[in-house]
């Protein structure tokens, strides 16, 4: 399974890479407010310096609601870097944005998913990821996990190759749970993935060695 970070934050993104288990980002306009990034130019000048950092995809987001738009969006970030991946809603005209890409081959990442329906339309249409949003379901009392799994069903019923991007990821069990129910990706702030990291035996564990090295070397 594919870890992305959900964040515009160039620390993270560094501090995610170094740890060696990026594969990629995702990026909304939320997310490039937070970090105080507005206006075009420095918007795509963002993109470009995540870009610059990982190895992996880099999904930015159109801003666009109507075809044409999208459409214009799209192209102009694809053509930042080769690592881009069109970020289009799960709306009508996002659905023909998507088939255009696709037969252009430039990648895309449907996003605010929250129904098999729609992934099916996404997967239908070409798209390169699917985000199902599982937090917000959540949130609302809904299955979020179980919605992943649904998708996880029709997609190996019929063989597409869209891969389930699992977003609104909020926590580690969030990740290990998506991966036993076979998400392609999740994608979610670097403390998630590093709360992996972490179990009390672990730390007890390592206590309890070194203490046992200083003592048979002397220093106790």
């Amino acid at each position: 399974m594919k870890f992305f970070i959900d964040t515009a934050n160039l620390g993270e993104i560094k501090e995610a890479q170094d740890l060696g288990v990026l594969d990629g980002v995702t990026t909304n306009p939320s997310l490039m407010a937070k970090e105080g990034i507005s206006g075009t130019d420095d918007v795509l000048a963002h993109y470009k310096a995540i870009c610059d950092i990982v190895d992996g995809d880099v999904s930015a987001e159109v801003i666009a609601t109507d075809y044409d738009g999208m459409i214009k969006e799209g192209l102009a970030l694809a053509k930042l870097d080769d690592k881009i991946v069109v970020k289009i809603p799960m709306i009508k005209e996002g659905v023909k944005a998507l088939k255009y890409f696709s037969k252009e081959g430039i990648k895309t990442n449907c996003t605010l998913v929250f129904s098999t329906g729609q992934a099916l339309l996404a997967a239908k249409a070409g798209a390169t990821y699917v985000s199902p949003f599982l937090g917000r379901l959540d949130d609302i009392s809904t299955d979020g996990l179980g919605l992943i799994k649904d998708i996880r069903l029709v997609y190996d019923n019929y063989g597409y190759t869209t891969q389930i991007l699992a977003a609104s990821v909020r926590h580690g069990m969030h990740i290990v749970n998506c991966a036993k129910i076979g998400a392609d990706v999740t994608t979610s702030p670097l403390s998630a993935i590093t709360s992996l990291l972490k179990h009390p035996l672990t730390d007890s564990g390592l206590a309890q060695f070194l203490s046992d090295h200083q003592k048979s070397a002397g220093l106790l």
